[in-house]
């Protein structure tokens, strides 16, 4: 979501807070600003609305200078996107940036303007500013008063700190929000996310929820439950975790879908022998609870809660065990009851998403057999606090709609599916049969993509629509809905994902001339059901798009397009069949014109509610 960056240096650190911001505008802003201690000690703050660009134009202009600063795009959640209301906040010298939402800023507003505060902005943010310079009034230090400030705060948050008194330091603190540290040499930072500071350093400390760290030039110290030494807690990032160059592509888009073949056998790498699917891969103590799931609970938002409705289909079919899917933010808020030795699996790209992790927080309650998640960022909070892990191994993934995350997701979901089912009765035959389709699946999306010109060309008959419907059956439904969210994600076309059976409880009234259909249609047994509920649309006027098996015995007609997609067995048919509507999607949107990677409203991980 919103971006935090900081810098203590003995140099000037304008350009590294600019670039950190570049590097941080795939996770959704509106508006973007820093600010620095300037040679005479004043804090020098500058803002833009917009893009990051703005921010570096006024920076050219009026060329702020200074060896500590604090920088910050934001994701407006209070106060609408505006100069006045982007961060750094400042309150008597000192200069706030803060990600995550102050669930009691109205009340502590109200005692801060009681006391004579005065507000220019409708930010819970400010509110932080200003009642940190109120308890510095009364406290020893500034970390003493950011302690007394933090007990005050209700929500979510990640704080980075500049004070005027103290110009050789940055304090910060995260809960619930992502912090991490960076170590330099003669320099040290924060940021919210590591892509903001890959070309300064690759080493990190992943701050703990609740610690609050203090950073100078030369040493970092960190005030929480984990007194492990800054040593021993650094982390130091390899080179394949920074994704920032687009190479010779338009959009990180259009790069991160032509990637799936290589990110998928990334994930299936050191993983899958040619016979088994490696139990040991999915951590300590896999296979003992895999002996023991009788149940499993998948909990996932967007994107991923499709591909957990997938799962679904796999789990029930080849291991005979229940499985349940929900929504991250409905989970937590309701009574739900668990079976008896359930294995809960999360489902996460950043593995920061808020609601994600609050079911996983409230999971120890609930009296799960264990805890299991699916990520792409290794020392996120999701992997650091469950039992299991594996991650995703998609490479940093850049656009806010999700393409090479979620192909690798439904891959190591079915790779969960095989080895939990080598404990449950699945038979060797079968196995064996998901593990050789699994190493097909490379080659079959590399197939796929050739599909692109024939795509791109159908694509400009979606331009000057405004609704659209994607139709799909069985585990095919799902990949309808993920059709339909990339559509309208990035295009800003209004589109629904339907099964396809429900046509007549509804939809169908919706279906004319001005509306074109999107069918998902693989060779299965459902195919000739399906080209009865085709039949159904066509009668009513619309265009058909059907993405079907190259043997499908669907064909052109005036009215109906067929591009045929490679033939594949079908435990991976929805992986490969996610292919075409992504690019159909893409496609779109690029002839409309919209922000592919950065769609407005949107941001790339979602750490608020």
């Amino acid at each position: 979501m919103c971006g935090i960056v900081g810098v203590v240096a003995q140099r000037e650190v304008s350009e590294i807070l600019l670039e950190g911001l570049r590097r941080l505008e795939y996770r959704g802003y509106d508006s973007a600003g820093l600010a620095m201690i300037s040679e005479s000690g004043q804090i020098n703050r500058l803002r833009r609305l917009g893009k990051v660009a703005e921010l570096t134009s006024a920076c050219r202009e009026n060329q702020p200078y200074g060896k500590a600063g604090i920088a910050h795009t934001r994701w407006a959640t209070h106060g609408e996107p505006s100069e006045i209301n982007a961060h750094p906040h400042v309150s008597h010298g000192i200069a706030v940036v803060h990600n995550g939402i102050i669930e009691n800023h109205e009340g502590l507003r109200e005692d801060l303007k009681a006391k004579g505060y005065e507000f220019e902005s409708a930010t819970d943010t400010e509110v932080i500013a200003h009642l940190l310079y109120d308890e510095y009034q009364s406290s020893t230090s500034l970390r003493e008063a950011m302690d007394r400030v933090l007990d005050k705060l209700e929500g979510a948050y990640a704080i980075a700190v500049l004070d005027e008194a103290h110009p050789d330091r940055i304090l910060a603190a995260r809960l619930g929000s992502p912090l991490v540290v960076g170590l330099g040499i003669g320099e040290n930072y924060v940021a919210s996310d590591p892509q903001a500071l890959r070309p300064v350093t690759d080493r990190f400390i992943f701050l703990e929820e609740g610690e609050l760290v203090e950073v100078t030039r030369s040493e970092i110290s960190i005030f929480g439950h984990n007194e492990s030494s800054v040593e021993s807690r650094t982390i130091t990032l390899d080179e394949r975790q920074d994704a920032s160059d687009k190479g010779n592509y338009r959009h990180y888009m259009a790069k991160e879908i032509f990637e799936q073949p290589q990110a998928i056998a990334r994930t299936l790498s050191g993983r899958v022998t040619d016979r088994h699917v490696l139990t040991r891969a999915f951590g300590n103590g896999a296979e003992e609870i895999f002996r023991q799931v009788q149940a499993v609970q998948i909990v996932a938002c967007g994107s991923s809660y499709y591909t957990g409705m997938v799962a679904r289909y796999w789990f029930e079919q080849y291991v005979g065990l229940p499985c349940h899917v929900e929504i991250a933010s409905e989970l937590r808020y309701r009574q739900s009851v668990v079976l008896p030795n359930t294995l809960l699996v999360t489902l996460s790209q950043s593995g920061e998403t808020a609601d994600t992790l609050a079911a996983l927080r409230g999971a120890e309650n609930e009296n799960y057999l264990a805890t299991l998640c699916l990520c792409n960022v290794p020392a996120s909070s999701l992997v650091r606090e469950s039992d299991l892990s594996l991650m995703l191994e998609a490479g940093t993934e850049i656009c806010v709609a999700s393409t090479k995350a979620f192909t690798n997701q439904l891959v190591d979901l079915l790779m969960l599916v095989a080895a939990i089912g080598q404990y449950h009765g699945l038979h060797e035959g079968t196995h064996e049969e998901l593990v050789t389709a699994l190493h097909q699946l490379p080659d079959l999306v590399e197939k796929t993509l050739k599909l692109d010109d024939e795509i791109c060309h159908i694509a400009e008959r979606f331009v000057e629509k405004h609704h659209a419907l994607y139709l799909g059956r069985g585990s095919h439904y799902p990949i309808a809905l993920e059709g339909a969210l990339k559509l309208k994600e990035i295009s800003y076309i209004h589109a629904e994902g339907y099964p396809s059976g429900e046509l007549k409880h509804g939809p169908l009234a919706l279906v004319d001339d001005d509306m074109p259909v999107v069918a998902v249609a693989p060779g299965d047994e459902l195919v000739e059901k399906l080209k009865s509920n085709l039949e159904e649309v066509r009668a009513r006027g619309a265009e058909l798009f059907v993405f079907a098996d190259e043997h499908s015995p669907i064909d052109n007609q005036s009215d109906v397009t067929v591009l045929k997609v490679p033939s594949c067995p079908a435990c991976v048919s929805p992986i490969v069949y996610t292919i075409p509507v992504q690019l159909l999607a893409y496609h779109v949107a690029v002839f409309k014109g919209t922000d592919v990677d950065q769609p407005r409203n949107l941001a790339k991980s979602v750490t608020v509610e």
